[in-house]
């Protein structure tokens, strides 16, 4: 039998695209052919809903998601959306469910498949290309990424989420203990030998900064932990986030670290970086004593990103990230220990 996972990406692409037509079914959508927006974690269709508008059709990768976790995530959304935050909204199945488990022939595991509704607007990037050229005030988009981001957290403080909430946590042990959220980092086979010793030398740091810095109520919760530019849409007049996949439990300040940590060192890296501290500020408060901070988190944030890159070797972005990945991760840990 030929292992799902060492095919192609297109062909794999393809199966997963038949799954997301048996899947339409359960939404009581017939005659549509997905079309693939991307394939990395998860694959995302666009499709046409029952009400003949566009949508979005996610089949999620395996084992990455309990249906708890799933069902928790779709019940953020449903909170946000019912607070006016510009976040996409969650189409019911046929039976009133906010996801289905499919499976079809050729994809070697049941699959959890949500939809959620057709978000206007352009991509203010990409984590390979960088910023879009069209947008042209950067500094008004990403202050209004701050405020976006305020509010999610502003929102998440109050709201009181249901007995059976549960999502993974980007603490102390999901950045930098035995077993990271995204991988055992320090084993990346990018790194050479020297910089193994330098990352392993500030993880250790990290673990002793963050257990000092503790989950102080008002810095640390509900986050949506992947604020990179692919997942921010920009309509003209507002900014749109996405994707909620790795969403959970961690600090804000990992939150805000994620939009401009890739850029780090570039003169667009502080433009973000002032911009989102000033929307953020318009909604919740943020003391330069607590931004003093930020440089603990971006590390965190980086170690994330090289084990993502390590532990997705196979894909076309890790491999073509990951030299980058491994420079960031080892200048931000070289400056951290010397601070």
């Amino acid at each position: 039998m030929i292992d799902f996972y060492r095919l192609p990406l297109d062909e794999r692409a393809e199966r997963l695209r038949a799954l997301a037509r048996d899947a339409l079914l359960r939404w009581g959508v017939r005659d549509c052919e997905p079309e693939i927006l991307k394939v990395r974690e998860n694959a995302v269709f666009r499709v046409q809903a029952a009400d003949a508008n566009a949508a979005v059709l996610r089949v999620h990768r395996h084992g990455y998601h309990s249906d708890a976790a799933l069902r928790s995530e779709l019940a953020w959304l449903e909170a946000l959306n019912a607070e006016g935050i510009a976040v996409p909204a969650v189409i019911l199945s046929a039976a009133g469910e906010p996801f289905e488990i499919v499976e079809v022939e050729g994809v070697p595991e049941p699959r959890q498949v949500d939809m959620l509704s057709w978000m206007p607007g352009v991509p203010i990037g990409t984590i390979e290309e960088g910023l879009n050229p069209a947008i042209a005030d950067v500094h008004g988009v990403f202050e209004a990424v701050g405020r976006l981001a305020a509010r999610l957290h502003n929102q998440t403080e109050v709201w009181p989420q249901p007995p059976d909430f549960v999502r993974h946590a980007w603490d102390r042990e999901g950045l930098v203990g035995p077993e990271p959220l995204w991988g055992r980092f320090w084993e990346a086979a990018v790194l050479g030998a020297e910089e193994r010793r330098l990352i392993d030398r500030a993880k250790a740091q990290v673990h002793v900064d963050l257990t000092a810095y503790g989950r102080p109520p008002r810095r640390y919760g509900l986050i949506h932990a992947d604020l990179n530019l692919d997942n921010m849409l920009f309509d003209g007049e507002r900014v749109i986030i996405l994707d909620f996949d790795d969403c959970g439990f961690g600090w804000h300040h990992f939150d805000l670290s994620t939009v401009w940590t890739l850029f780090h060192g570039s003169d667009l890296a502080e433009a973000m970086r002032a911009s989102v501290v000033e929307g953020y500020r318009r909604e919740r408060d943020l003391p330069d004593e607590e931004l003093a901070h930020m440089p603990l988190f971006e590390l965190g944030r980086a170690f994330s990103y090289l084990g993502w890159v390590h532990t997705r070797s196979e894909t076309a972005s890790a491999q073509a990230l990951a030299p980058e990945v491994a420079q960031l991760a080892c200048t931000l840990a070289e400056a951290y220990l010397s601070a």
